[in-house]
């Protein structure tokens, strides 16, 4: 069955594609077959599309493919474990060997706060679940009004229902969600929100304005505080440096529990396991993770927590009204498990710590063309932000559609990035060698001046 559907040419699979609905795209858009783009093979640090055409995968998949495509000793993980037991639940009083290894073996990884684990399989699904086992804490100590949460303007949490109310408005502009439990804060963005403040002066702002909030909402509403140590797909928005640590000593001080999403951000993408201690100095209560926790290679996520809380929610008379039929899949905890194992084994991690800077520094560099207002992030997780004028930070019309030019050009050249409005984003896999770091903002670069020129000719 597989290679009958291989031996499809691109046009009949575009075709029958027609049934498929992508996720987070504009449909009437894709109705035009050229926009799509059908990937067969995948290796390493590279895929290809189905005409056969090789591409540096800029983008890790969605930003998961950590250790690179197609690693065998993950593949055979699985596979073994398929062959050892296929599926059980981790329901009622079911476990199994690779959960409870893999649960044990996180925890390791953490910090050392975070002592249990629960397992979903997706972002979106470790968030909904930090927040529902908030909720049920809090009604088991008996303070049921603290339900509502702290989010940022600029976010991203996730597409469920209530994850996408935590996430920025900006992605869910015609759709409802559970928006009545949550209250946005100011983006931390310093090219569009400092307004001229020095770095000291914007967090201070941030700060006075979060403790604003939390007294308007009121501490005794409020469960807790979400926030990605770098914001992601809302654009790569880095903090003031500081910002998670004043924000966790305000939520410690009006007793709002801290939520760091990791999705993105754990397994190596900063340069370590965990980004939230060992990179921005804070201990949060709950860590939600996925993406490069199996780099991709199966869907799995876990909510890490507290002692504390867990010895609240399982007390006498409690039940854990909570899960889904697939939380600690056996495959899919082999697969993390012999992820984790390469992650070590190589010092992946560490390598990022030297090979990351170079791809950033790298893409830094690009900020001497007109068209570069912004290149912010850290190591493998980068954003370039597209402007008019540099002088006064204008932006194009979304008519210009300057990110998603940018992204046409890179692919033309053999790099596929992730277009968003007027920012271009890079999370490449963490296995990149210098030769390939260079390649990248090579093409970056051509990309660029090709977008700039298009746009001039065009009259944007």
């Amino acid at each position: 069955m597989t290679q009958d559907r291989i031996n499809l040419d691109t046009d009949t699979i575009l075709e029958k594609d027609a049934h498929l609905i992508q996720s987070f795209a504009d449909l009437n858009f894709l109705k035009d077959k050229s926009a799509r783009t059908v990937i067969s093979k995948a290796d390493g640090t590279r895929v290809w599309d189905h005409d056969g055409n090789e591409l540096i995968d800029g983008i890790g998949g969605l930003w998961c493919v950590n250790i690179g495509h197609r690693r065998q000793e993950v593949i055979s993980a699985i596979n073994e474990q398929l062959n050892t037991l296929d599926y059980y639940s981790t329901f009622y009083n079911f476990t199994h060997p690779t959960a409870v290894q893999l649960a044990e073996k996180l925890v390791s990884l953490a910090p050392a706060n975070l002592t249990r684990v629960h397992f979903g399989n997706s972002g979106s699904v470790a968030n909904d679940s930090a927040v529902r086992i908030l909720h049920h804490y809090y009604n088991r100590i008996g303070k049921p009004q603290k339900k509502k949460i702290l989010s940022r303007q600029g976010a991203y949490h996730g597409s469920t229902y209530l994850a996408m109310a935590m996430t920025t408005p900006a992605y869910s502009d015609g759709w409802d969600c559970a928006r009545d439990l949550v209250t946005h804060l100011r983006c931390p963005h310093a090219l569009r929100e400092a307004n001229g403040a020095t770095e000291a002066e914007f967090l201070d702002l941030l700060m006075t304005e979060m403790r604003d909030k939390i007294e308007e909402v009121g501490s005794e509403n409020i469960a807790a505080f979400i926030a990605e140590p770098i914001m992601g797909a809302g654009g790569i928005i880095v903090a003031p440096e500081g910002y998670h640590k004043r924000a966790i000593e305000l939520c410690r001080a009006y007793d709002i529990k801290y939520i760091s999403d990791e999705v993105v951000t754990a397994f190596g993408r900063l340069g370590h396991m965990f980004a939230s201690e060992d990179v921005f100095g804070i201990q949060p209560d709950m860590i939600t993770t996925a993406k490069g926790l199996t780099s991709g290679y199966q869907p799995l996520s876990a909510t890490l927590f507290t002692d504390e809380i867990y010895d609240v929610i399982a007390g006498e008379g409690a039940m854990f009204l909570h899960g889904m039929t697939y939380s600690g899949h056996p495959a899919a905890s082999a697969a993390a498990l012999a992820n984790i194992k390469v992650l070590e084994t190589e010092q992946i991690p560490q390598r990022v710590r030297t090979s990351g800077k170079r791809f950033e520094n790298n893409l830094r560099a690009l900020s001497d063309l007109d068209l570069v207002g912004d290149v912010r992030g850290s190591h493998f997780m980068m954003g370039i932000e597209f402007v008019k004028d540099k002088a006064t930070n204008e932006s194009y019309p979304d008519a210009a559609k300057v990110g998603l030019r940018a992204a046409r050009h890179c692919q033309a050249r053999g790099l596929i990035a992730r277009a968003l409005g007027n920012i271009l984003i890079l999370s490449p896999t963490l296995v990149l060698t210098d030769e390939e770091i260079d390649d990248i903002a090579r093409i970056l670069r051509e990309s660029i001046i090709a977008t700039r020129a298009d746009l001039n000719m065009e009259g944007f």
